[in-house]
């Protein structure tokens, strides 16, 4: 086997691909963004693309409706919800999910012209390579279903932020904030602490950062990360980092040190906790029956 193909398929696999944040300020509907039909892989979000998925439609169906069900019993407006576009025995250790997005509780217009209020789902894609270079990205807004079609597994992970975080980041999301800290120069293990390039979990804790320490200045969020925010390792070998970007374009390190770094479900849960950011922070199981 030559050296390119022992490339670490799990960190090829990563999914740390499309979600996060995003608003009316500067999101697309992926009703409306051209290229969808030749969409990324699953764990970008494209969930509705999905090769033999996991979830049939009807199971998905119910699978978003508990998810909506179980944030709107808890009275949260604004959710980070994550999902793994991969079975879990083919990614890095330490990591349990690809992809996340923010959830918010707001107005929907429906095709009848009714407005109804639910939770829309607000991402970070990256390029299909047709109609966008794949190591580039963009925010983009899709639904429930959408997210919960492209898990691999049977459950997801919530994190509800306290009320006033809550509060801060819709009204971030509002705003032409939310454009200005999308970098689309993407990877999928983007450094969080260096700011080089994003990812979907990034890029949705750069947003809770500037909600957290009320600030819009890329360099002070950086800061700040780096003194409060502690990543999760990434491990990989030296031969599999040093070809990576060779297999993959998505794939960048020249924003990483000695340790690869990156964002996931388990460092953000973690640092909103210990900055008192957080309500909770949980698993929810589908139900089968």
């Amino acid at each position: 086997m030559t050296p390119q193909a022992q490339i670490d398929r799990r960190l090829l696999l990563l999914g740390l691909a499309a979600a996060a944040a995003a608003a009316p300020a500067g999101a697309q509907s992926r009703s409306t963004r051209q290229g969808d039909a030749s969409a990324p892989l699953a764990d970008s979000g494209f969930s509705g693309r999905t090769p033999n998925p996991h979830l049939t439609i009807e199971e998905a169906a119910k699978f978003a409706k508990q998810v909506e069900e179980t944030l709107a019993a808890k009275g949260v407006r604004l959710a980070i919800v994550f999902r793994t576009g991969r079975p879990r025995d083919k990614l890095p250790k330490g990591i349990s999910y690809t992809h996340g997005a923010f959830w918010a509780y707001v107005p929907i217009t429906k095709p009848t012209g009714e407005t109804v209020y639910g939770y829309a789902v607000y991402n970070l894609y990256h390029g299909d390579g047709t109609t966008l270079a794949k190591d580039q990205s963009y925010l983009a807004q899709d639904f429930p279903i959408d997210f919960v079609r492209g898990s691999a597994v049977d459950d997801v992970a919530i994190i509800a932020p306290s009320p006033e975080m809550q509060r801060r980041i819709l009204a971030i999301m509002g705003s032409p904030t939310y454009a200005a800290l999308h970098n689309p120069a993407y990877s999928l293990i983007a450094n969080p602490l260096d700011g080089k390039y994003q990812n979907c979990n990034s890029f949705m804790l750069d947003v809770v950062a500037a909600a957290a320490w009320e600030t819009t200045d890329p360099a002070q969020i950086r800061a700040n990360l780096n003194a409060h925010f502690k990543p999760t390792r990434v491990d990989v070998g030296p031969v599999q980092r040093l070809l990576g970007p060779m297999a993959d374009s998505r794939l960048k390190t020249d924003d990483q040190g000695k340790q690869l770094i990156t964002t996931t479900y388990e460092s953000m849960a973690a640092f909103m906790r210990k900055s008192g950011l957080l309500s909770e922070a949980l698993v929810l199981d589908r139900i089968k029956a």
